[in-house]
């Protein structure tokens, strides 16, 4: 769950009343796929009970990672405009928050405040996503599976006495909140 904790940790009470209010609460289905290497996407998504899969079409739909409740989905795609580079499908029964991109959009471009708090939140999530495989190339002899690393060396905001408990918090309450609805 550590991957959305950066993401919250990052957010305003009044930012993450907003994705709750804008998005979408999805049952997902095992064997349904989220995401589709190399279709677009219209949302950005987060994992909030369940566990899905990740395969590429190079490596002949192999699996070469797992994602888990707490994860972000389509947030590469989402920042630099391309296409899904691997396709995500249910394992299990999965809850997902889905966030119309472009409400998402809407909203970056009309709150400055958001914007920075966001792409703040969503630039140390890729950071810790590319330590974690850096970690991994350099650690494990079987490099496309994924592993969700606890990088005890992260550095805490100056600002927050502890972060990670202010982020798991909100987490739960975005959690109870959702199934409150």
């Amino acid at each position: 769950m550590s991957k959305v904790l950066v993401i919250l940790g990052e957010l305003s009470d009044r930012d993450i009343d907003w994705m709750l209010a804008n998005g979408t609460r999805t049952q997902v289905l095992p064997g349904t796929t989220l995401i589709t290497e190399g279709q677009p996407l219209d949302a950005l998504y987060i994992v909030l009970e369940g566990t899905l899969s990740v395969a590429v079409s190079s490596l002949a739909d192999k699996e070469i990672g797992k994602i888990i409740s707490g994860e972000v989905l389509g947030e590469m795609s989402f920042v630099d405009g391309r296409l899904p580079s691997a396709s995500v499908t249910a394992i299990e029964e999965c809850l997902i928050l889905s966030i119309p991109r472009r409400l998402l959009t809407e909203k970056l471009e009309q709150d400055v405040l958001f914007s920075l708090r966001f792409y703040r939140a969503i630039t140390k999530f890729l950071s810790s996503r590319l330590r974690g495989t850096v970690k991994r190339f350099g650690e494990e002899t079987d490099y496309l599976s994924y592993k969700d690393p606890d990088d005890e060396r992260a550095i805490p905001p100056q600002d927050v006495e502890n972060p990670e408990d202010l982020a798991e918090s909100r987490f739960q309450w975005l959690l109870q909140r959702l199934k409150g609805s």
